[in-house]
């Protein structure tokens, strides 16, 4: 099974607005107790988290995943550091292309495969203004071009 497909629990759908994702990586998730059962329920927002590699490991950081309803004092922190599970090949290679370049890692979406969640995280550079403008104008050119074509 391809990378990034599998049943999507959550999309951070503002991260090809604001960057620009040069290449993306498959990550598992370690997680605790009730938070594969928040996950399945989808109540996940990836929308200002990224990681961060630390000691050759890779860590995730401010996703939020709400806890569970039928918890109770077995709940987790919200906002706490996940560790994602990576090759060390693919870690290093990420590490020099995020230290030489001043790119960052974001998280894309989340999704199970063969009943595990995973990460899909992107290497992306920040847009400036005139590259969101730009963007929206190729959008509009594109969403034009398809009316035309649909109309004939």
């Amino acid at each position: 099974m391809p990378k990034g497909t599998g049943k999507v629990l959550a999309q951070n759908r503002k991260a090809s607005y604001d960057f620009s994702i040069l290449d993306t990586v498959e990550a598992g998730i370690v997680l605790q107790g009730t938070e594969i059962k928040s996950i399945r329920a989808g109540r996940i927002n990836l929308k200002d988290g990224y990681a961060k590699i630390q000691n050759g490991e890779i860590f995730l950081h401010n996703v939020h995943i709400s806890p569970y309803e039928q918890g109770n004092q077995f709940n987790h922190d919200p906002l706490r550091t996940r560790k994602l599970l990576m090759h060390k090949k693919q870690i290093v290679r990420l590490l020099g292309e995020t230290k030489s370049s001043g790119n960052t890692l974001i998280p894309l979406k989340v999704y199970l495969k063969d009943g595990y969640a995973k990460v899909l995280i992107g290497l992306a550079k920040g847009k400036k203004k005139y590259d969101k403008r730009e963007d929206l104008k190729r959008k509009d050119q594109k969403r034009e071009l398809d009316r035309e074509l649909r109309s004939r």
